[in-house]
């Protein structure tokens, strides 16, 4: 394999194991156990099928080998056109594989179908917690991934400061941006005190909302296999549905509390939008990124949040007004 494939980062290349069990379709289990003792392998789990031109024809898992006769040809047992990763897949995409296949291992072929090694286990386990810590960086807004971020807890305050600093700006700039919003809305709030109790109850759940789907959608547009279409409409419809329930329960709570209808109407309401929207957002900055082809999960934490709050700000005084609470 040349050096230029062996360089890509972060690609199945980068986790090639090449050492590894293959056979050829016409041997019989037998043969190939007796092949393996005495053998050491970089990766156990399978072993792989492949013709005189090294073509990948084939798997079959080892634990399933020891279970057949000795003189059961390997082409009439093996699991024929298995998932496959190219060497400049990304790594995130192998482990997708993996996940939706239920691979011990990855195979890897260049673009005439030959055999060139595997993903091994071990590799899959270190992609999949490497991401998972990435994208809990990005949620939480930390502004890249390196190994001092890896390790957050042991970095200098320094380098935590610069890893964290940048998007809480932003955030920041969105607070002022939600206060210049609550002082468009000052004569209302001086006629109706009453009006400003309920604000951070609204848009800590606005937040709720919001940050779940994030959480689901970052990965889901990552590493699931369904239809993009198909993760908008559930999270949506989610969304509204979680919005109607805690717009409902909250509904006899105000009208009780404070006696006031049209109050309970305009908390209840905004719960139900505010909960739509955030769920869009959510959605939507993830999947514009994606789009873009970057990692969705740099749409989500503080940007995300802040809108969220700016948003429901928005709506919670417009349905007061309109609904002359």
């Amino acid at each position: 394999m040349s050096s230029v494939i062996l360089s890509h980062s972060e690609t199945a290349a980068q986790h090639l194991v090449q050492h590894v069990p293959t056979a050829d379709a016409e041997e019989r289990v037998g043969e190939v156990l007796n092949n393996l003792v005495g053998t050491t392998f970089d990766s156990t789990e399978t072993v792989y099928v492949v013709d005189k031109e090294r073509h990948l024809c084939g798997l079959i898992p080892l634990i399933d080998l020891l279970r057949l006769p000795p003189d059961q040809p390997l082409g009439a047992v093996m699991t024929t056109q298995p998932p496959v990763a190219l060497p400049t897949d990304d790594q995130e995409k192998v482990a997708s594989l993996a996940v939706k296949y239920h691979l011990a291992s990855v195979p890897v072929v260049d673009r005439q179908g030959c055999f060139l090694g595997v993903v091994p286990a071990q590799a899959l386990i270190a992609i999949l917690r490497r991401e998972h810590v990435e994208d809990l960086h990005r949620l939480t807004g930390i502004w890249h991934q390196n190994s001092h971020a890896r390790q957050a807890l042991e970095a200098p305050p320094t380098q935590r400061t610069r890893d964290r600093l940048p998007w809480l700006l932003v955030g920041l700039v969105g607070s002022i941006l939600a206060t210049f919003v609550v002082s468009r809305f000052e004569q209302t709030l001086e006629e109706r005190v009453f009006v400003a109790f309920f604000v951070p109850g609204i848009v800590y759940l606005a937040d709720a909302i919001g940050t779940q789907t994030e959480a689901i959608v970052v990965r889901g547009l990552s590493l699931s296999q369904n239809s993009l279409r198909s993760i908008l409409a559930g999270e949506l419809w989610t969304g509204l549905l979680i919005g109607l329930a805690l717009g409902g329960v909250s509904f006899p709570l105000v009208w009780v509390s404070f006696a006031n209808v049209r109050l309970a109407i305009a908390v209840a309401l905004t719960i139900l939008v505010a909960g739509g929207v955030a769920t869009s957002i959510g959605l939507l900055l993830p999947w514009c990124l994606h789009q873009a082809g970057k990692d969705p999960a740099f749409g989500s934490g503080p940007v995300a949040t802040i809108i969220q709050d700016v948003l429901s700000l928005v709506i919670y005084f417009v349905i007061v007004q309109v609904l002359a609470v």
